[in-house]
């Protein structure tokens, strides 16, 4: 019977100096080297190096081959909430054109859809209506085809020329706002004057809001609440961001901000949070329990911030600005953590986020609509296991090393326009100019009225029940 004996060398468990023999003992484990910590702290920084370097955000730009883009400036868009494949944006000079996300190529396109500017387009529950609304005061219902199956698509496509149904009314004006009902078949716009609940049947409102709290404003932007079903949140011209009860003939609260909001999305996994941009360069979440002041301030824009899109996960949220960049909010988070802009890349007027999570759709004054990632490093296809997990590895050292100062530095760094950088820096100086003012007020107020008073409470100027 042959047995093995375990055999190791005198120089393993000795020390290397002739003075102390004393043993010492050490475990042959790869996991616990001496040095572990710092081989893991080495490859996290190279982990933040490489997703950098692999940061390409850009896609493709819809409408860039033989077909062309839009002649005028992209002012609203929409994707379906049934499917992958349809998209649909509209322009300045009133033409609709419905897209195949898929093969990035036009469809159809739908020239003189209105006289006059877009400014809306949704899809319907079933995912083959949607419907678009413009200055010329008319809300067109059309049908597109589920693409993806065959000819028969492409041919039923070919054969729509005209909208299925026109929606007017005299007394509305020009439509600045439309958004469909989740589980039911009706849908919202606002105008000039009023907020207006339509049913497909009908081609007059089912009811209207022709007075705001007393007076008489124009309705820029209407969308209903995901889980309550007869919640509408309302944006107005007069500073106002208020929420209406289709149940009830009256409103329900409003508030008025210190500047205009352009936009209003509800957060599709939390239905009581909702975020507005606005004219300030800031962006707002507000919880619709209680209006007095916003929950969170996401800063970084050097513009109007004129259109925002939650990802269908509800972890964040997409930004278009007059400043001609798109930026990416996490909900936890007031900064940024991603900026996409390019040279050619106008004012942003219409973004959204596609159903599977992975890409963003931006449409600006450029006539151009543009494809980006969500996530810039982010490789497009089938990964192997192998690159899983590597992968996995990587983003998991980042997380865990994202506060030490050289990843940090790495894994935040990102390139801006010359312009950008230089206004954010007379920014930041009028900031701690006007932070130093207030302090010395506060400090030298003999009467002791003159308090700080913080930035989330002066954003709001009243609240009106």
């Amino acid at each position: 019977m042959k047995i093995k004996a375990l055999s190791r060398s005198h120089a393993t468990t000795t020390r290397e100096t002739t003075g102390d023999l004393r043993p010492f003992h050490r475990n042959l484990d790869p996991t616990y080297h001496p040095h572990q910590r710092a081989r893991e702290y080495t490859r996290a920084v190279t982990s933040a190096k490489l997703d950098r370097m692999f940061a390409k955000p850009f896609v493709a730009q819809l409408g860039g081959g033989q077909e062309g883009g839009h002649r005028d400036g992209v002012t609203a868009s929409c994707v379906s909430r049934n499917s992958l494949v349809p998209f649909v944006s509209g322009s300045g000079d009133g033409e609709v054109r419905i897209w195949d996300l898929g093969g990035q190529k036009l469809v159809k396109s739908l020239s003189g859809a209105h006289s006059r500017m877009v400014t809306g387009l949704v899809f319907g529950n079933c995912g083959r209506v949607f419907y678009s609304c413009g200055d010329d005061g008319l809300v067109k219902s059309w049908t597109v085809y589920p693409m993806g199956s065959a000819e028969a698509e492409e041919q039923e496509l070919a054969t729509t020329h005209g909208p299925m149904v026109t929606y007017r009314s005299a007394s509305i004006g020009t439509m600045k706002s439309i958004d469909h009902h989740r589980s039911e078949s009706q849908f919202a716009t606002a105008s000039d004057n009023s907020v207006d609940i339509w049913t497909p049947d009908r081609s007059v409102p089912l009811q209207s809001y022709d007075t705001t709290w007393g007076s008489v404003d124009t309705s820029t932007v209407v969308r209903y609440n995901p889980a309550e079903r007869s919640l509408v949140g309302q944006c107005s011209a007069d500073r106002g961001v208020g929420l209406f009860d289709t149940r009830f003939g009256s409103p329900l609260q409003k508030t008025v901000l210190a500047m205009r909001c352009n936009c209003l999305e509800w957060n599709p996994m939390e239905p009581m949070n909702f975020v507005v941009g606005n004219d300030d360069h800031n962006a707002y979440t507000f919880d619709m329990r209680k209006l007095d002041q916003p929950t969170k301030i996401f800063k970084g824009h050097m513009g109007a911030v004129m259109s925002v899109a939650w990802s269908p996960t509800g972890t964040e949220f997409t930004t278009g600005s007059y400043d001609k960049t798109i930026r990416i909010f996490p909900t936890r988070a007031g900064r940024s953590r991603e900026i996409y802009h390019t040279k050619r890349m106008q004012r942003v007027f219409t973004i959204n986020y596609t159903a599977d999570n992975k890409y963003i759709l931006s449409g600006s004054d450029d006539f151009n609509i543009r494809l980006w990632k969500a996530r810039a490093s982010e490789k497009i296809g089938q990964l192997s296991t192998r690159e899983e997990k590597s992968m996995g590895y990587r983003k998991a050292l980042i997380k865990k090393y994202r506060y030490t100062p050289e990843v940090k530095k790495i894994h935040t760094a990102r390139k801006v326009p010359g312009l950008i950088r230089k206004m954010t820096k007379v920014t930041v100086i009028q900031k701690e100019s006007r932070n130093r003012k207030q302090a010395n007020r506060a400090k030298y107020d003999k009467k002791g009225t003159d308090q700080f008073v913080g930035e989330r409470t002066k954003t709001v100027v009243k609240k009106v029940d």
